[in-house]
């Protein structure tokens, strides 16, 4: 599983990272977690507002920061 964390190193954007990063650990996954920052990079997947999730290349969530357990039921 490939996930990534689309932000810009604001709050909201490392706060999603560290839930997801919680999440994923909480799951037992054998999951990456990568945080994309680089603006082109973002916008290659539609996303106007950051964070962002994206699992397996799939934008999951747009502009709002998920708590653990809403992240280990997207996951699951």
């Amino acid at each position: 599983m490939n996930i990534k964390i689309l932000g810009t190193g604001c709050a909201n954007c490392n706060k999603l990272e560290q839930n997801t990063r919680k999440a994923v650990e909480e799951l037992g996954l054998a999951a990456t977690v990568e945080k994309v920052q680089d603006m082109k990079a973002i916008a290659r997947y539609g996303v106007m507002r950051v964070p962002a999730l994206v699992i397996d290349e799939e934008v999951k969530v747009v502009g709002k920061v998920l708590k653990v357990d809403e992240i280990k039921a997207l996951l699951k």
